[in-house]
């Protein structure tokens, strides 16, 4: 996969494809941004992920804030949508969840707190184009 990389998708398969795709250029120690409309798919986009890597258990951390999965990787998946104050973040050991470099970190929502991100990221970006299609981009910050 080349970056930046952005196609319009029409279809879950397409988006699964892509999901697929990007999973093989991700190591420990990366952290993916994901940010987009409500309903526009970063979840299941992160699902279609972990279940590259044998975990097939992924729900929105909507309500919990972060969850964790574990199955010869690790996998830490944050979503910002209900948060009111980074303090909340920091309360729960946000940034040591950021220095875990044996873990592949998700953080949706992730403009709501831009401010407290490492610089150096995946960021995936998902639009609603239309009722059936979404564009997906996605650039590597280094």
């Amino acid at each position: 996969m080349k970056f930046p990389f952005h196609k319009n998708v029409v279809s879950e398969n397409e988006t699964a494809k892509i999901a697929k795709e990007f999973s093989k250029v991700l190591s420990p120690g990366d952290i993916v941004l994901l940010n987009g409309d409500l309903g526009s798919g970063k979840t299941f986009f992160v699902k279609r992920i972990c279940s590259q890597f044998g975990i097939n258990t992924v729900s929105s951390p909507s309500f919990s804030i972060v969850n964790e999965y574990h199955n010869g990787r690790k996998i830490v998946h944050f979503d910002f949508y209900r948060i009111k104050k980074i303090e909340e973040l920091y309360d729960i050991g946000f940034e040591d969840y950021l220095m875990d470099d044996e873990a592949i970190v998700f953080i949706e929502w992730a403009n709501m707190f831009a401010e407290i991100l490492p610089g150096k990221n995946y960021e995936i970006e998902i639009k609603c184009a239309n009722n059936s299609s979404r564009e997906v981009f996605i650039k590597k910050n280094e």
